[in-house]
Formats: C-alpha cells, structure tokens, sequence
C-alpha cells in the first residue's frame, strides 16, 4: 500500500511504461536520482523538482509532465539549433547599451517572444520563479509615479545609499526643470522588471533576454538605477505587482535611434588559470 502511495505521490512526472524501452537514459541523467529501471522499464520512484531532462533525453518519448504544457515540447533535429561560435561571439561583442530609441512600439508578439528567452534560462532548483513585468501601455502612468515618489526615495537613500540619494536629487532637479530630461527612462518605449527569489535567476533570465532582443531588433539597457529605486519604493512594488520578490533586474527596451558600426574596445580579460 505504501509503495502505491509513493508512486501516487511521484505523479508529477509520468513515464508511459507501454512505450519505455528501458534504455537507462533518463536513470542516469536525473539530477535527483529520482527515477530507476524496475523489471526492465523506467519508473519515478520519488519527487523530483521537475526539471525536464528526463523528458529531453529519452529516446521514444515516453515522459511527459501533465503540470507543463507538453505541446509546447519540441523535438531536436540535427544541425538545427546549432549556432556558429564566431557569429555568437561577434554578437556577444557587437552588442550596446542603447539610450536612445525610436518612438515605434514594439508588438506585444515581438516582446512575447524576446520573454520567452527569459522563460526557458536555468533556474536553480528548478524554480521558474522569475515574475516578468512588462510596462508598456501604462508607461507613462508608471513614471508619473515615479517621480511622485522621488522625494520620499530620496530621503530614504540618504540613510541606506548617500551616493543615491546625491545622483537621484540632481537626476530630480533637472526633471523639475524640463521634464524632457529624464534620466531614468531615457525615451524608451517599453519598461521591463525581472523579479524573483533568487536575484541570480532573474540576472541569467535578463541575459538570454537581451540577447533575444538584440535578434529581434531591439536595443536594451540595464538599470541599476531604477532597481535601486524600486527596491527603496514599497508603492512602486505594489503597482507593478511583484508580491515579495526581489527585483533583480531593470531593463529599457525599444528600437533603436543609433547605428553602431564596430565593436567597442575592452580591456584584456583579467583570467586566473591553475
């Protein structure tokens, strides 16, 4: 009866034992040794944190995770998803901080699928807890908001981030002067919060997001000053909704008003081998 219960409470993943060929594959690449070979077919012996490679290395497609859309699943072809070194390297180098965007506004579609870069990065421990917030049709509203509670922010930062607090109250000064100059959203169409409990799956998720954009497109920039502003900022949290995550990255998206025409210089790589 216990065993029974136990298989019961494993369903999270299920193998098809009518079309498992007991090859192994998914026993030996479980991160959590959660699967074995019982009278020559696979089976889920225990919970697991549904991480999918057991799904992406069997050779029938015999598993499936019914929590997950399986449709969204797609199989490997050879050759196809291969991408040259030296053009992602070159990609890697060509790639800017755009601070100057065209007025155009990005399709929900296109942004849909820069996102989806971000959904498919690693996570650890398999969380998927990265909560993505895209302000597009509220912009302006949110950055009226911002501003509104710049003053509050600022005060805040002079105990919890003095250089800040000094950067903010100039950026603030210049706002108040021309309203035209601001320097937190530059002209950027599209605002983008990553949040997560664990900052480091949002960083990774905002890198393959970024790269997604470029593919696209699209420019971005990352700001660390709008992270620090929401972070300060209970009400700015409550309107974008993030709950009690930690916001673990900023984003300006948009295309881009500027063309790059080469890379620009870096200084050598400070690498230790050993």
């Amino acid at each position: 009866m216990k065993k029974q219960k136990d298989k019961e409470d494993c369903a999270m993943v299920i193998i098809d034992q009518e079309i498992c060929v007991g090859c192994g594959a998914c026993v030996k690449d479980c991160p959590g040794s959660a699967i074995r070979l019982e009278e020559g077919k696979a089976e889920v012996f225990r919970s697991c944190i549904q991480c999918g490679h057991c799904v992406a290395v069997c050779p029938v497609d015999a598993v499936s995770i019914p929590e997950f859309d399986m449709e969204d699943v797609e199989a490997y072809r050879e050759g196809e998803f291969s991408v040259c070194p030296e053009h992602f390297l070159r990609a890697v180098k060509f790639r800017r901080s755009v601070r100057n965007f065209k007025k155009e506004i990005p399709d929900r579609d296109v942004i849909g699928k820069i996102l989806e870069a971000g959904r498919y990065t690693a996570t650890a421990k398999n969380m998927q807890d990265c909560t993505f917030v895209v302000v597009r049709e509220q912009l302006s509203e949110f950055k009226d908001l911002v501003w509104q509670e710049m003053p509050g922010i600022i005060q805040s930062l002079r105990e919890t981030g003095p250089d800040y607090a000094r950067a903010f109250s100039y950026f603030y000064k210049l706002w108040q002067r021309d309203k035209e100059k601001d320097t937190f959203f530059f002209n950027t169409p599209v605002f983008l919060v990553i949040a997560s409990e664990n900052p480091l799956d949002g960083g990774l998720a905002a890198a393959n997001i970024e790269n997604m954009a470029a593919a696209k497109g699209l420019g971005a920039l990352y700001s660390g000053y709008m992270m620090r502003v929401i972070r300060e900022n209970p009400v700015l949290q409550e309107w974008l909704g993030i709950g009690e995550k930690t916001v673990s990255c900023c984003m300006l998206l948009g295309y881009p008003d500027v063309k790059y025409r080469r890379t620009a210089p870096r200084k050598k790589a400070d690498i230790l081998w050993k």
